[in-house]
């Protein structure tokens, strides 16, 4: 019988590797090892292994002789996770008009306050971004489950949780974070109304801008690198 205690490290230990090889703590072609991250973060091999095996089979992390090889999300990657999102986010939002609860609007309308307090806050600009991000994905979370769908809900969560470094990327940048404000307040309201349709496209909508914006960033940050 397997330890529970050692699945539940494991689970805390995939769940943090995830998120910093996610964020760009571990650089695309870096190499790991067990003992390395064992040492990091201060548990046994064994919890490590497990969480490797599991980031591998999210093809996040590659067994190589080398060792473990970080592989990430490319920029490839996140415009085709994008247009899958194009493509059923639309049609969560449209099953969330239907399915939508008072407590949930209510808790997307927090969400939302929130966003706006971290647009406006003047301060560091990483942590804005951070806070940004967090707000953004907390609002996506509360549309996917209120579609009522575990099947929307867990496939969207993972592709939105896949992307999270070019997401913070595209926030940092205040047009997009006050303009991303205004389109989650377009989806609430369509919500509110229980309209399918216009949800459906407002978010489509929302997701073709956040898409661009990112594009629009990535070109730039290539010219840059060409003329250096």
């Amino acid at each position: 019988m397997r330890d529970h205690r050692t699945i539940s490290i494991a689970d805390q230990i995939f769940e943090q590797l995830q998120d910093e090889i996610l964020s760009g703590k571990y650089k695309k072609g870096e190499i790991l090892s067990e003992a390395k991250l064992s040492e990091e973060l201060g548990v046994s091999r064994t919890p490590i292994r497990e969480a490797v095996r599991r980031l591998e089979q999210e093809r996040i992390l590659d067994e190589t002789g080398r060792g473990i090889v970080v592989v990430g999300i490319s920029a490839e990657d996140m415009l085709d996770m994008y247009d899958i999102r194009i493509q059923l986010e639309g049609q969560a939002a449209a099953r969330a008009a239907k399915n939508v609860t008072d407590e949930q609007l209510n808790e997307m309308q927090e969400v939302i306050d929130l966003q706006k307090f971290y647009t406006d806050k003047p301060g560091d600009v990483s942590n804005k971004s951070n806070n940004i991000r967090d707000m953004d994905s907390s609002f996506h979370e509360l549309l996917y489950r209120a579609s009522g769908s575990v099947v929307f809900h867990d496939t969207l969560s993972n592709i939105h949780k896949k992307i999270l470094k070019f997401r913070k990327a595209s926030v940092s940048d205040k047009s997009r974070a006050e303009q991303s404000y205004e389109e989650h307040l377009a989806i609430l309201d369509a919500l509110r109304l229980h309209e399918p349709e216009l949800a459906r496209s407002r978010t489509v909508q929302h997701i073709i801008n956040a898409r661009d914006n990112i594009k629009k960033r990535l070109a730039m940050i290539e010219e840059q690198d060409s003329e250096n």
